[in-house]
Order: structure tokens, then C-alpha cells, then sequence
């Protein structure tokens, strides 16, 4: 019998699951009880991340592309799909291998999902809208996005996986949630992955420059992973007016230079900020209305900037100790 979506017991597969949000899920979805499984291809998730749930045999990693038929598993009563890269270091390397994730790897996902009956629950993005014309962004907003563009591999593969599920899921009678995250931070971030916490944190520990791309004044909004867990948790065990596209992010809006200041304030670096041409389709300015989360879901963030940075920044720390700062790229 399916169990209901916001009940323990359940079991569960994370495609992506390795990753940095994947792992979180994966360690909040066991201590809810659930048996996990999580599908990565290792590309940028990393075994450490699952090494002590694997260790105590909550959760089973299989080495696995989400593009190729899914493996031989158990049935499951719901489907997390985080599988994509995120950050453009890594999306951009090979644009294509992106778009076949998004497509693909999405259909495999609900190939799967209407044998077993599953639940479904993907996560989208902010890059969605683009570099938006409305600010904030609520759901409704359809976006600005270049389809040619260096960006477009991530943008409109994303968007184009969204009408994939939206159809599929209706055609099918499967449950779907839809969440669009915005910018997120924490441990277990890749040091090496090109996003701005990232960089700033990576640059100043090591003595070297600050490089903010643009003259600064390019906004983001930063949600701590733990919240956004917190989001996800609450809209996979929402009702039906949770349907649809759903804002997770931090509405606390601040420019790229402000972030800069407050890393090298916070780890005492002497590193000086260096200016670089922003690349092109950089969004603007990014921020989430998130006043359906509010209303819906009842969720809204609660961990300050200066505590996530500051968990953050002794995690970065802890990987420098450990040697595993090779291949450093700054996107």
C-alpha cells in the first residue's frame, strides 16, 4: 500500500543524491525513518557526503547516470529528483550532457515513478526567470531568459523540465511537487564549484583576491541549506493547494560587494577585492517572493546570514586542512 507523503517508513530514492542538497535530504529523510536510496553519477556529488549513512546502512548509494535507464531497485513510494549540476563551472562544461539530464534523465525519473506509483518530487531553480524583469520574483512570473545563450543549457533545460513533469504528472495521475530554489549555501558546498559563497570563502582563506564579477552591485538572496531542507520537507507533505511551482529561498536580499565585505570581515583576511567583466545573461538581481511558501507551507527561513557563513566558512576550512582544494576554478 503507498504510504501518505508525510509519513515516516517510506522508501525513497534521491537521484543526485551524493550532492550537496542531496545529501542533506538524504540525512533528514533517514532520521525521519525513511529507507533511503540514493543514484549519482559522481560528477560533482561525492561519496564522503553519504560515508557515515552508507557506513550505518540508512541510505545505499549506486553509481548511476539518471540519463541511462534507471537500475534494477526495490519500489518506491516516493522520488526526490535533485540529479543535475547547478553551478556554471560545471553545467557549462558540457552544455549537452546538462540538456540531457534535464530531458532524459527527467523522463527515466517518471518512467519509473508510474510503474511504482511514486511520488514526485523535482527540484527546479530561480535561473528560470532569467535575468528577471520583475522583482521579486513570484511563481507567476514567466521569466527573461536567453535560449542561445551560455547560460541556456541550465535555463531552459530547467524550464523545459518543469512542462516534462507538469504534462507527464498530469497525464499520469502521479503527485508532484515543484520547488525553484534559489541561491543556497552550506556545508558540503564543492570548494571548487564556481558559486559566489564559494569563491569568496575559498579566495579569502587562502590569502588570494577576492574576484566579484561586475562592479558589485549585482544582488542575490542566500538561504541556508538547513531551511531549505526545512522547505522541502514541508512541501512534499503539503496538500493539493501546494501544487505547482513553489518559491524555496531567502527573500534577504544583498549585493555581490556587501558579500564580499562580510567574508573577508569574517575570516580575517587581508585579501584585497579585484573586479573582472560579469559574464553574459548574469542575472541582475535576484530575489523570491516567497509568499506562497508563507501562506501554503507556512515556511519561511530562519537562520541569519552570519550564522550559515559562519558554519560554512569552518567547513571550507576543514576541507583546506584536508587537501581537498585541487583543481580550484572561479566562475
Amino acid at each position: 500500500m503507498r504510504k501518505p507523503l508525510n509519513k515516516s517508513g517510506r522508501v525513497v530514492l534521491i537521484t543526485g543524491g551524493a550532492g550537496f542538497l542531496g545529501s542533506h535530504l538524504a540525512e533528514r529523510l533517514a532520521a525521519e525513518g525513511d529507507k533511503v536510496y540514493c543514484i549519482d553519477n559522481l560528477h560533482t556529488g561525492r561519496r564522503e557526503n553519504l560515508a557515515a549513512l552508507t557506513r550505518g546502512g540508512q541510505v545505499k548509494l549506486i553509481e548511476h547516470d539518471i540519463v541511462k535507464p534507471l537500475p534494477i531497485m526495490p519500489r518506491f513510494d516516493a522520488i526526490y529528483n535533485l540529479a543535475c549540476p547547478a553551478s556554471p563551472v560545471h553545467y557549462q562544461s558540457d552544455p549537452v550532457a546538462t540538456l540531457r539530464v534535464c530531458s532524459q534523465g527527467v523522463f527515466n525519473v517518471l518512467d519509473r515513478a508510474v510503474r511504482d506509483g511514486a511520488d514526485v518530487f523535482h527540484t527546479s531553480t530561480s535561473e528560470v526567470y532569467g535575468d528577471p524583469e520583475v522583482h521579486p520574483q513570484p511563481e507567476s512570473y514567466q521569466g527573461n531568459v536567453n535560449t542561445v545563450g551560455p547560460r541556456s543549457c541550465y535555463d531552459e533545460g530547467k524550464r523545459f523540465a518543469e512542462t516534462l513533469l507538469t504534462d507527464y504528472c498530469q497525464q499520469a495521475g502521479l503527485r508532484l511537487r515543484l520547488v525553484r530554489i534559489f541561491n543556497t549555501y552550506g556545508p558540503r558546498m564543492l570548494p571548487n564549484d564556481g558559486r559566489v559563497v564559494s569563491n569568496f570563502i575559498v579566495q579569502a582563506l587562502q590569502g588570494e583576491p577576492i574576484t566579484i564579477y561586475g562592479d558589485g552591485s549585482q544582488t542575490r538572496s542566500f538561504c541556508y541549506v538547513d531551511d531549505l531542507i526545512e522547505g522541502f520537507m514541508a512541501l512534499m507533505a503539503a496538500g493539493d493547494d501546494a501544487a505547482g511551482p513553489m518559491n524555496i529561498g531567502n527573500p534577504a536580499e544583498i549585493t555581490v560587494g556587501e558579500l564580499a565585505e562580510i567574508v573577508v570581515e569574517m575570516t580575517g583576511a587581508r585579501s584585497e577585492i579585484v573586479y573582472k567583466p560579469l559574464p553574459k545573461d548574469d542575472p541582475r538581481r535576484r530575489r523570491p517572493d516567497i509568499s506562497r511558501a508563507r501562506q501554503v507551507l507556512d515556511w519561511s527561513p530562519k537562520v541569519d546570514l552570519a550564522i550559515g557563513l559562519r558554519s560554512t566558512i569552518d567547513y571550507v576550512q576543514g576541507e583546506i586542512e584536508k587537501g581537498n582544494m585541487l583543481n580550484l576554478c572561479y566562475a
